[in-house]
């Protein structure tokens, strides 16, 4: 396997979104405004109810997909379709706005702490206005390999380590990784030469590419190779790990829609503003 090198590293950056939440954004800022196909990451975490208490009130979506994955606390999710749910620790939420989607997403107090991620991923020109859909995975059907070594990997989409993730049927193929290193533990995973990569290290510090990377710092990785390495450091490491398909199109972008030309972009505006998502 000739192992993938960095070719950026960025730190996340403290924003807010939503009706107040506080976020760090790593994908989607003047650092890295976007690796084809992932349009955004974002990590929230807080045990002050005050910094995420406020969520996501009502707001559209068209064009892409949201990958909502939490580690702590409890989210409530509801939208114009009726549709409806509450995601736990350990869960994840794969929604495929499509056509378009009016929802809410709106954290709930368990002991405090509320922690996880929201992935934003681009849909191609011919599947944009598909029919709104959801893949809601309980914690206990997302996959735990326990390796030898001591590393421990959640498999949330894609294949690694023996295991299959939940989340299927996905057009851009992704690969979704919660990745666990002891210190010094190594981990490394082939990819196809089709597939962007990156790496978003939410615990501990390892070396990526032969790079440092720190706590909240995105690492995307460069095509010249069919794999990626990544070792931790001292106090071990936790970290995603994604990858998907590239999709090689023009992108037309502003706030909830991501559609591929500026006509597309104020029809959606248009259909939004008539009640026609």
């Amino acid at each position: 396997m000739k192992t993938r090198t960095v070719s950026k590293m960025i730190r996340g950056k403290r924003v807010t979104d939503g009706a107040g939440v506080r976020l760090v954004r790593s994908l989607g800022t003047e650092g890295l405004e976007q690796l084809d196909p992932f349009l955004m990451l974002d990590e929230f975490r807080s045990d002050d109810p005050g910094d995420y208490i406020a969520g996501f009130p009502d707001h559209p979506h068209r064009g892409f997909e949201t990958v909502t994955y939490m580690l702590a606390g409890l989210m409530e999710h509801a939208d114009n379709h009726g549709n409806s749910g509450t995601l736990r620790g350990g869960g994840v939420q794969w929604m495929t706005a499509g056509r378009g989607i009016v929802h809410s997403e709106m954290p709930k107090q368990e002991n405090s702490l509320i922690w996880g991620f929201q992935l934003w991923i681009n849909l191609p020109a011919a599947n944009k206005m598909m029919t709104p859909r959801y893949q809601n995975i309980e914690p206990e059907d997302v996959p735990l390999v326990k390796r030898g070594d001591g590393a421990l990997v959640r498999v949330i989409a894609g294949v690694a380590d023996g295991a299959t993730g939940p989340v299927r049927g996905v057009i851009t193929a992704p690969l979704y990784l919660d990745v666990t290193l002891p210190p010094r533990g190594v981990y490394e995973h082939e990819l196809p030469q089709t597939h962007s990569a990156f790496t978003y290290l939410f615990q501990g510090d390892a070396e990526v590419g032969g790079i440092a990377v720190k706590q909240t710092a995105l690492a995307a990785f460069g095509d010249d190779g069919d794999g990626v390495r990544i070792t931790a450091g001292p106090e071990g490491a936790r970290f995603l790990l994604l990858a998907a398909k590239k999709l090689n199109e023009p992108v037309a972008r502003y706030g909830p829609f991501v559609m591929n030309t500026r006509d597309e972009l104020q029809q959606a505006f248009e259909d939004y503003r008539t009640g026609n998502f």
